[in-house]
């Protein structure tokens, strides 16, 4: 079997010398969500970084990424689904992935379209300054937001007032739950909190947005390619309208401003979910990041 372990966040340079070698992947290889989320493995591997992920009961192997022998690598990643008795799911793929996997392997492989994990990649530019008819009502709603808080600070996050959002974020998780009781926040509860303990380790970059000292707002990120950041939490006050068309457009500023080279923000995907698709989509994004699943034509009964 292939002999996949947990990055450490001592292994983030290691790592990210692979990512950032190759042309913008999804969410799913950014460092940090492969630090923060679920059960997640990576193996270093005739040049490349190969991944083993368990999700909600399923085993998975997001493609592999890499300037090696991925070919060598998606044959390791066969032989050790197969060791292990497992179906191998291979997930996470960008088109020219599929093409590639399928003039290595022709005929083995079915592809099904993952439609709910498209990433939604918006320009900073347009989060920052919301110009034009298409984002007016964006725009009107900070505009209120503005009026209505008009002492309202911006303040980075740090590790010295992250108590104070974690306070918040327990807060808006309280509300939430009373309003869906039925929700599942586990997963997310657990990847924000390691957040928040390896915020510096992890080389993340964070906004609140306060009054007085009261937040109204916090999300944070981190950069996954040399001209993306990837924004992995982001949760504002209910009862104060616009604060998430603040946080947004607020941080698109201050990243511009701190990372010029930085042009993209991923604000990943929409899960499914149909009120988060349409919230998505309003802001306008600039592309998205399309992605696939393959299955073994043989084993396509574990999950159809």
């Amino acid at each position: 079997m292939i002999d996949f372990k947990r990055l450490q966040v001592n292994q983030k340079e290691q790592y990210e010398s692979i990512l950032f070698s190759v042309p913008n992947r999804g969410c799913e290889y950014s460092f940090a969500n492969l630090v923060l989320w679920g059960h997640q493995k990576v193996a270093f591997v005739h040049g490349c970084a190969a991944f083993f992920s368990h999700f909600y009961g399923r085993s998975v192997y997001p493609y592999p990424i890499g300037n090696g022998d991925r070919r060598a690598v998606i044959s390791l990643i066969l032989e050790d689904a197969q060791q292990r008795g497992i179906p191998c799911r291979i997930t996470n793929m960008l088109p020219a992935d599929w093409e590639e996997l399928n003039s290595w392997f022709p005929g083995r492989f079915f592809r099904r379209i993952d439609r709910d994990g498209f990433d939604y990649v918006y320009a900073v530019d347009d989060l920052a300054d919301l110009r034009g008819r298409k984002f007016q009502k964006k725009r009107n709603h900070f505009n209120r937001f503005r009026a209505e808080h008009p002492d309202y600070t911006v303040v980075p996050l740090t590790p010295e007032n992250i108590p104070q959002a974690q306070c918040m974020v327990e807060d808006w998780y309280t509300h939430r739950i009373q309003e869906d009781p039925h929700g599942n926040y586990m997963l997310e509860t657990i990847a924000l909190s390691r957040a928040f303990r390896c915020y510096a380790a992890l080389q993340m970059e964070g906004l609140m947005l306060m009054e007085g000292e009261k937040i109204l707002a916090v999300t944070m990120g981190s950069r996954m390619s040399p001209d993306t950041f990837d924004i992995h939490f982001e949760k504002a006050r209910e009862d104060v309208e616009g604060a998430y068309n603040a946080i947004n457009s607020e941080f698109a500023r201050y990243l511009r401003q701190k990372y010029p080279e930085v042009k993209f923000l991923d604000r990943e995907d929409d899960m499914g979910l149909e009120g988060l698709r349409k919230a998505k989509l309003s802001y306008n994004p600039d592309h998205m990041v399309e992605k696939s699943w393959a299955y073994l034509h043989e084993e396509i009964s574990y999950d159809h």
